[in-house]
């Protein structure tokens, strides 16, 4: 497996990621520790160094956190574990609000330590910014953190250019995570110039549309309740067949090269700069394995040209609820 290096402050990881917050929430009934571990297990043989988890994931019980703790125990010292802090657990429905008070920070970070079983965090992430304080505090917290040897490197998910030039000023940001894809490509007019102005590495999440670009897809309707995609507007009627008709066009091209159409959306995102380590999830260590090999892929620019074309101004349908739509 490749490796790249996110930021200015030494942050080096597998060019391909592993998100796991499908494991606990968002995608139906959550994994056993067994399936985490053999999972888990087949992406670090696959050379994947690098895991992203967040107290979200696992509704502010640490489940998704102590899930991956325990799978990735065996080599934690070859791996990069990044979490994150920012939302209101208490908030109905989930997600719903923010908290980046710093004692807030502080006491997820220190659960974050204790769920994970680590003595270090690799990198810590506010999740969504807070309107409520200012990022200079945020970031000013994680930095004592860091001077205390409790963090090594400074995240932030869905800032917009002005809060990430704020931060930046008050502790360096290593990495800012935002989703990014064939299908959402809103961060390449103004926050991918900043990132890049400013030294800042990428993290693609939901690098596979949240799953349409994996080819193994039905319309909402036949979703269960607990599973996003039974709401994701890109899965509703009108949109969900025009999303499908531009994943038939991808492959194709897919199948020329003797991929899949997952492979082909890995590679395109590697192919945008070497600043940019998407963090696919998945439940299946056979899945693992094909989106680790994503890293081996060489487009052309032709190839790049008809991904483009195919979806040329990402998917068909917002990505998030008003209600829930990052506000950096």
């Amino acid at each position: 497996m490749h490796r790249r290096t996110l930021g200015t402050q030494g942050l080096e990881v597998s060019a391909l990621g592993f998100g796991t917050m499908g494991f606990t929430l968002a995608y139906g009934q959550g994994s056993t520790q067994a399936e985490v571990t053999a999972t888990i297990a087949a992406a670090h043989e696959a050379g994947i160094t690098f895991f992203d988890t967040a107290e979200l994931y696992g509704n502010g019980t640490g489940s998704n956190e102590q899930l991956l703790g325990k799978a990735v125990a065996p080599f934690r010292d070859e791996v990069v574990i990044a979490t994150k802090f920012g939302f209101d657990m208490s908030a109905e429905p989930l997600g719903s609000a923010v908290d980046s008070r710093p004692e807030r920070i502080r006491q997820v970070a220190e659960n974050s330590l204790r769920h994970l079983g680590v003595d270090v965090l690799d990198v810590l992430y506010q999740h969504r910014v807070d309107p409520d304080v200012p990022v200079e505090d945020v970031a000013g917290t994680v930095k004592e953190l860091i001077d205390e040897g409790k963090v090594r490197f400074f995240g932030l998910s869905e800032a917009g250019p002005e809060s990430l030039r704020r931060a930046h000023a008050v502790q360096p940001v290593s990495v800012l995570q935002t989703e990014y894809s064939v299908f959402e490509r809103d961060v390449e007019a103004e926050v991918l110039p900043v990132v890049r102005e400013l030294g800042i590495g990428f993290v693609a999440y939901s690098p596979l549309g949240r799953g349409f670009l994996t080819g193994d897809v039905r319309p909402a309707a036949e979703y269960p309740a607990d599973d996003m995609r039974s709401w994701d507007d890109r899965w509703q009627p009108g949109n969900f067949e025009r999303n499908l008709e531009a994943v038939r066009q991808l492959t194709g091209l897919a199948e020329s090269k003797a991929i899949t159409v997952s492979q082909l959306a890995l590679a395109w995102l590697l192919a945008q700069g070497d600043d940019v380590v998407p963090i696919p999830g998945t439940r299946s260590p056979q899945r693992v394995r094909e989106n680790a090999a994503a890293a081996d892929v060489v487009l052309t620019p032709e190839d790049l040209e008809t991904i483009r074309a195919a979806l040329p101004e990402g998917a068909f349908g917002s990505r998030y609820p008003a209600a829930f739509m990052p506000k950096g």
